[in-house]
């Protein structure tokens, strides 16, 4: 069951759909007794436009608690198809073929002075829905910076976990980190001062049948090149035993094989 709800957990963090990391709508604040690095320049490290091209090969790897990994490679293109009107909002459109080996997905952004802002993607998710829009990557950037994504209690996660007939809520948090620069190698590359981020996520499920609740939690971490975009993500999650299944695991990651990267960027809107 818990493979079935994959997507639900997933809420589209919207890096491994597009290449893009959720961050928070609060002010980036840098940890006490800590030297910051500002990059003022950091939509750099974010290209958007129309007709750019990433090429990752991915790895995914899937077990129940305490059982032998299950690997499989799969390849996934990102591309920038074009723009959209969402909620009367004109947004960039981000096509994934297969990220996180699932299928094809579109996820829309809006990106102006002060950062960007995630509105959903398509197929999207219950929870997704009821927590979009909301900005990711705030600029200039601040390393090292944290932010509190969002923390929604109650909310309707749009499928029956227990089997009881009765869809479950769910309480669900999230935050990132700019944790700082490091060098990364991958298929199309070194990158040095690669911009390095950790995003975590859990999600409590009330059962509405036992009356008891679970936790699946996850965490990602990215890295960005100046220019170049998204080379790297790790993700690990944890779903843990609902009813009668044994909880799960999961272990993606997908590195950069090649970018055809426009120079002529999206506007910056005001």
């Amino acid at each position: 069951m818990y493979r079935q709800l994959y997507r639900q957990h997933r809420l589209a963090f919207a890096l491994v759909a597009a290449c893009l990391f959720a961050a928070a709508a609060d002010e980036a604040r840098a940890q006490p007794g800590t030297r910051t690095d500002v990059i003022e320049d950091a939509h750099l490290y974010f290209p958007d436009a129309i007709g750019s091209r990433w090429r990752y090969r991915g790895r995914i790897e899937e077990w129940p608690l305490q059982k032998i990994a299950e690997s499989k490679g799969y390849v996934n293109v990102s591309t920038v198809s074009g723009t959209q009107t969402v909620k009367g909002v004109a947004v960039t459109i981000f096509h994934d073929t297969n990220p996180g080996n699932h299928g094809p997905t579109d996820s829309y952004y809006r990106r102006d002075a002060v950062g960007v802002v995630y509105y959903g993607s398509s197929p999207g998710t219950p929870v997704e829905r009821q927590v979009i829009p909301y900005q990711i990557v705030r600029f200039p950037i601040a390393i090292p910076s944290s932010f509190q994504q969002f923390d929604r209690k109650g909310v309707d996660f749009g499928t029956d976990v227990d089997g009881d007939g009765t869809e479950e809520k769910v309480d669900v948090d999230a935050s990132v980190a700019v944790t700082g620069r490091e060098s990364v190698t991958v298929p199309a590359g070194s990158y040095s001062n690669a911009i390095r981020m950790e995003a975590r996520m859990s999600l409590r499920i009330h059962l509405s049948k036992s009356k008891r609740s679970v936790v699946s939690t996850d965490l990602l971490t990215a890295w960005f090149a100046r220019g170049v975009g998204l080379v790297k993500y790790t993700e690990h999650q944890e779903m843990p035993p609902a009813a009668t299944d044994k909880g799960w695991i999961t272990e993606i990651t997908e590195e950069l094989e090649d970018a055809e990267v426009k120079t002529t960027q999206t506007p910056v809107r005001p």
